[in-house]
């Protein structure tokens, strides 16, 4: 079962966030960040398919301080929409969008212990989560652009980090990904003969093989630690 519902941000914004709900008692919690695409068809079905997994599952629409109802295809067209919307979202002032990611975490957290996972930007939204916000036990990054490098690369997560690359990224070079290990002992680091994206099926870039072993390992993750 799954329905819309109103977050409320610390500084009183409103952001929308899609919720899907398992047949019985959670099981836990999960907060899922979206791509550069919205809170797309995609974006819901994989909140469904975590909801069929007995978790309670809110989709903040991470673009709505910037762009209200973004929902975007793959198209290059649609890539560079969503990337200007991403630039926009980067730019506001801090804390920004972070507060509606934790008031999704606060939301998510009736279902018990909360675990993040996101997709592209939303992967690297997933890492800064991990560490800065409060309330969350695991955290699941997929491709997460820019958490290699830079400042993003340096920070300390608090809980337990799984974090999923494709070998043929050419969005976060296979060096960065390495070097992110060196520096991250503690976050377990899985790479995949994939191209980045690999996780959507609505994508040219779809790896059925690494999709599915993805899927396998952050289920189990979740299943440790929440």
């Amino acid at each position: 079962m799954s329905h819309v519902i109103e977050l409320t941000a610390a500084d009183g914004f409103a952001c929308p966030a899609y919720v899907a709900q398992p047949a019985g008692n959670p099981k836990g919690g999960i907060v899922l960040l979206q791509e550069i695409f919205g809170v797309n068809s995609h974006i819901r079905a994989v909140a469904d398919s975590y909801a069929a997994e007995g978790y309670l599952v809110v989709a903040p629409a991470t673009f709505h301080r910037v762009k209200p109802g973004v929902e975007l295809g793959y198209t290059e067209a649609d890539m560079n929409e969503g990337f200007g919307y991403k630039t926009a979202v980067e730019a506001l002032p801090a804390p920004g969008v972070m507060q509606d990611i934790q008031a999704a975490i606060d939301e998510a957290a009736q279902g018990g212990k909360v675990g993040i996972v996101g997709y592209c930007w939303g992967g690297l939204l997933t890492w800064r989560s991990a560490c800065t916000l409060s309330g969350l036990s695991a955290a699941v990054p997929y491709y997460g652009g820019g958490m290699t490098a830079g400042a993003d690369a340096a920070l300390k997560p608090q809980v337990p980090v799984l974090a999923h690359f494709g070998d043929q990224d050419h969005w976060i070079p296979l060096d960065t990904v390495e070097a992110f290990r060196k520096a991250q002992p503690g976050v377990e680091v899985q790479v995949y003969a994939a191209n980045h994206g690999f996780n959507c099926d609505q994508r040219g870039s779809y790896d059925e093989a690494a999709a599915q072993l993805a899927r396998q390992r952050t289920l189990a993750f979740f299943a440790k630690h929440l």
